[in-house]
């Protein structure tokens, strides 16, 4: 063999074997795949998923399933090819799930937490719908990230009632009342915690978007009580995305009657208090899940809806825009699964 074929053999051989090196390296990508489907109105390790204690509640049949997607965090470039060329799944830049410098953890616990927030937005928005006002409501802490002023002072849970002895009402009245102090000064936040209410001064320093306003450093949620108690039981799923079916849930458990007709509804949006429905992430494999599932009808938030009729799928998708959109199409299909009158998705142009 001579010397040019020696060279161009060796070469051949390093250049293969960096091609299969390289096919397992890790790449800056994630893929959606659909994930579990869940029923509202169903039971969770044996237990209503929806538990409602101290109010009426009516039979119900059907379901109303939440729709997921699956995350597949750390890919190779074999197995972005492989997800690339499927029909069911996504491959997305990790950057637009994980922003640069978030750790896994921090993504976990924003999760968590965005799925707490939309189990008290879709009470919030449900009982509203339902004309059922609010008894109280409370400043509850998120997070206290560390290295804040509240750092080992207050903790995810507590209830802040005053600052400097002036009752807090909401979120904006605790803004209003740290904001009468100057960064640097000391303020006196008063919360309750596992029943006992207590008293700690806190530090302010300056807010990272206004150099002259004090902060105390942490997220709050303004949690609302009721005359009856609404317990959504579901752990293993993240994000904000099932607040619409959350809500669905509640109204037709606390009103004659069924919203389903007896069929399976699927569907996915995030929700406000005050009913409007949002724009959600991975809608093409939350639609997969739900055809699997055998779902007859998809409630698609208006601004996904784009994307959702590149389907094609064999459901029937409904536009909605807010919970009293969602309510209105299922009453209608009830009577009439046909009826023109629901405002579907529109067909691409």
């Amino acid at each position: 063999m001579g010397r040019r074929t020696q060279t161009l053999f060796v070469a051949s051989v390093l250049t293969l074997i960096l091609a299969v090196v390289g096919l397992w390296l890790p790449v800056p990508y994630v893929t959606f795949a659909p994930g579990p489907v869940t029923d509202t109105l169903g039971k969770v390790d044996g237990a209503p998923l929806i538990e409602i204690d101290g109010r009426e509640t009516y039979p119900t049949s059907g379901s109303l399933d939440l729709t997921t997607v699956e995350e597949t965090p750390r890919l190779n470039l074999l197995g972005a090819l492989q997800d690339w060329v499927s029909s069911d799944r996504a491959v997305v830049p990790s950057e637009l799930v994980r922003p640069p410098g978030t750790s896994q953890e921090e993504i976990r616990q924003e999760n968590t937490q965005a799925m707490l927030d939309s189990q008290d937005q879709a009470t919030a928005a449900a009982l509203s719908e339902l004309g059922i006002k609010p008894t109280g409501r409370e400043v509850v802490v998120n997070d206290v990230p560390s290295g804040s002023p509240a750092s080992g002072l207050l903790r995810s849970g507590d209830v802040i009632t005053a600052v400097g002895g002036e009752k807090v009402t909401d979120q904006e009245s605790l803004k209003a009342l740290v904001g009468r102090s100057k960064p640097g000064d000391v303020v006196e936040v008063t919360y309750r915690r596992d029943g006992r209410t207590e008293t700690t001064k806190i530090t302010t320093r300056p807010a990272t978007d206004d150099a002259r306003r004090p902060m105390i450093g942490v997220t709050t949620n303004l949690k609302l009580s009721y005359p009856f108690t609404v317990r959504i039981r579901i752990s293993d799923i993240g994000g904000p995305s099932a607040g619409l079916m959350f809500a669905l849930g509640i109204v037709d458990l606390l009103t004659p009657g069924e919203l389903t007709g007896g069929k399976t509804i699927a569907g996915t949006g995030t929700i406000e208090s005050t009913g409007e429905v949002g724009a959600i992430g991975g809608i093409q494999q939350k639609i997969l899940g739900a055809e699997q599932a055998g779902a007859s009808v998809f409630l698609v938030p208006k601004e996904n809806c784009v994307d959702a009729v590149r389907m094609k799928p064999d459901l029937r998708l409904v536009q909605v825009a807010s919970l009293s959109d969602a309510l209105d199409a299922l009453k209608t299909l009830q009577k009439d699964p046909d009826s023109t009158a629901v405002a579907s998705c529109p067909a691409e142009r």
